[in-house]
């Protein structure tokens, strides 16, 4: 008479368990740090299209304090802030200073960001010459090509 085989033994589903475990162990920090990279990039492509309305109001001679004053347009980000549904945006920062010439955008991660970037910040400076310059605080793994970790430094005319 014939055996029938019947199903994997228990030797076999152990091996599959440590060879999931395995890969599951390398890739769940791998994907934690593409998150945390893609949402910094994220948020520097959100505060550097600021820059173009900034140097519009610059233009026209507006800043926070005149009247008319200076609209930038924004729209709320969940990677900034403090997470809160009131005022998501309390951590978004904008200056301009017509009499230096100067202007700068600084955005805290909190809200939804990854844990290893919450808290950390993102800044867009302005010098008097219009040449602005990206730099942010997170670890250099997750500092995007146009925005080096602080240190670095990265001109944008």
């Amino acid at each position: 008479m014939k055996k029938v085989q019947q199903g994997f033994t228990l030797i076999e589903l152990m091996i599959v368990v440590a060879i999931i475990g395995i890969l599951a162990a390398i890739a769940i920090p791998q994907y934690q740090n593409y998150i945390a990279k893609s949402q910094v990039s994220r948020v520097m492509a959100e505060t550097g299209s600021l820059r173009t309305v900034i140097e519009t109001c610059m233009m026209e001679g507006k800043d926070f304090g005149t009247n008319p004053a200076c609209e930038l347009g924004w729209t709320n980000s969940n990677l900034i802030g403090s997470g809160g549904t009131a005022t998501p945006q309390t951590n978004l920062t904008v200056e301009i200073s017509l009499a230096d010439n100067e202007a700068s955008v600084e955005a805290k991660f909190g809200g939804s960001a990854a844990a290893a970037i919450t808290g950390k910040t993102l800044t867009w400076d302005r010098d008097e010459d219009g040449v602005w310059t990206c730099e942010t605080d997170v670890d250099p793994k997750f500092a995007p090509a146009g925005c080096p970790a602080a240190g670095g430094g990265n001109t944008t005319p």
